[in-house]
């Protein structure tokens, strides 16, 4: 049986920002039902103590640059799976996982890289994984020191080395300094390497130091290979092709499915669908609507309110939108002025526009279900998750055709434009309220949707074919 060790910087439920969190709580899970061992390590972060957790190492020395940092290692089994926590209360003992107030921690580098030499000791001492599966640059470190520092330890050098990427616009850049504070040198400092323009760039690092390279979504792999989406990156990923292999995430229909969605104040199915006009009057009357705006199609917004999530392409035609006959229902927050774009529009238009700043998990579920269409205009998406659940949801999803979007949505299921560009995005949008009118073909399309499998089990039988491929089975 092949064992897998992953490292990341979060993993559901324990700690989340984002779907990097949501991969590490379930693909480990999906990789143990297909036959494989694996565990995932992630940082102890402030008032991280989960009932049954226990400790196994205490105070595992990590040296940098000859200063040893003290680091203690919990563990704790769950759905088969053994999630180790690297405690260092020095690095991970605050108010946020990245940042504070806005602001990322001027210690990130510095943070990471004893969270991944604590990993790769975990490794040596406690599991003896076949496979290091590192993810995005947080966890680039472990490869890195596993090249640089481990390339001969006998129970190191038998590893094989994945590294996943989730987001190639986040890649941990840092000045030079950086390199003597790693512990590292002027050997590893060339653009071959961990060079890039003149700093230290840790996802570059990990890129060359992997037998494997994977990303979310098979479109995402190819669009990464572009000096459009590539973030400087493209000509050494273009190098490393061979290696590069698009692998689309999968989604938790425990917590995700409208037929035993607990969050909702009806459940339903395709065969029956009554409760999500239930959910629908419920969503409305939560976001102050009143009994007028039931009768009008409505769209859907969950998100980080971010650039690359494409609302600032609602800006130039949001008062043309909204002489449609719709309503605009958002949840997110973000960027100041992404958040802006949606609070003037809700203050402007506030009979059919709604937002609620910051998260909220039970209107979450509740918008996926009570919408009728779902909007995720994404100028890249490496692979998304929330129109994956729309689709479940009964919520055709209207999507820029990019990553993990075009890989995921079908003209059958729900609808897509092309062009980066707010007409296109207009476009769309006017065509979908008009295929809206055409109910029993709607319906078909929801019914389409809801019949999607994009469950973890298919994805990990992906990765347990990829992890055989490595090791030569």
């Amino acid at each position: 049986m092949a064992k897998v060790m992953m490292v990341a910087s979060e993993a559901a439920p324990f700690a989340k920002t984002g779907g990097l969190a949501d991969v590490l709580g379930a693909l480990p899970a999906a990789l143990v039902r297909q036959g494989m061992s694996a565990s995932v390590v992630i940082p102890k972060y402030k008032g991280l103590h989960p009932a049954g957790v226990e400790k196994v190492m205490t105070d595992l020395p990590v040296y940098i640059n000859n200063f040893r940092h003290r680091v203690d290692v919990w563990r704790l089994r769950r759905d088969g799976v053994a999630f180790y926590f690297v405690d260092a209360p020095w690095f991970f003992d605050r108010d946020g996982i990245y940042s504070s107030y806005g602001t990322d921690f001027m210690d990130n580098h510095l943070r990471f890289a004893v969270f991944s030499l604590a990993a790769l000791a975990i490794a040596r001492e406690l599991e003896q994984p076949d496979i290091l599966h590192a993810h995005d640059w947080q966890a680039a470190m472990a490869l890195i020191y596993a090249k640089c520092w481990f390339w001969n330890d006998p129970r190191l050098e038998h590893l094989k080395h994945v590294f996943t990427i989730h987001n190639l616009g986040y890649q941990g850049r840092f000045g030079q300094q950086a390199l003597w504070e790693l512990g590292l040198d002027g050997l590893q400092f060339h653009p071959e390497f961990l060079e890039f323009y003149g700093d230290v760039n840790l996802m570059k690092g990990a890129i060359v130091a992997a037998d494997q390279i994977t990303t979310v979504s098979p479109t995402y792999a190819r669009e990464i290979q572009t000096a459009e989406h590539g973030f400087g990156l493209d000509g050494l990923l273009r190098s490393r092709s061979n290696k590069l292999t698009g692998i689309l995430n999968g989604v938790d229909y425990a917590d995700w499915n409208p037929a035993t969605d607990k969050l909702l104040p009806a459940n339903y199915t395709p065969e029956d669908l009554e409760g999500k006009a239930a959910c629908k009057r419920a969503l409305l009357e939560a976001m102050g609507f009143g009994a007028e705006a039931h009768a009008r199609p409505l769209i859907g917004v969950v998100s980080r309110f971010a650039e690359q999530k494409g609302f600032d392409l609602l800006e130039p035609i949001g008062d043309v939108l909204m002489q449609e006959d719709v309503t605009v229902v958002a949840l997110g927050s973000g960027e100041p002025h992404q958040e802006w774009i949606f609070h003037d529009l809700s203050t402007r238009y506030h009979d059919k526009f709604r937002v609620w700043h910051g998260f909220n998990n039970g209107l979450a579920h509740l918008i996926e279900a009570g919408s009728d269409m779902f909007l995720m205009p994404s100028r890249y998406e490496p692979c998304g998750l929330n129109q994956i659940y729309s689709l479940k949801y009964g919520t055709p999803p209207v999507v820029r055709a990019t990553g993990g979007l075009d890989d995921t949505i079908e003209e059958s299921t729900g609808f897509k434009f092309g062009e980066y560009s707010p007409a296109a995005l207009l476009g769309a949008l006017r065509h979908v309220l008009q295929c809206f009118r055409d109910r029993d073909a709607w319906l078909e399309r929801m019914r389409l949707g809801m019949a999607k499998d994009f469950s973890w089990d298919r994805s990990a039988a992906e990765y347990v074919a990829l992890y055989d491929r490595l090791l030569g089975r």
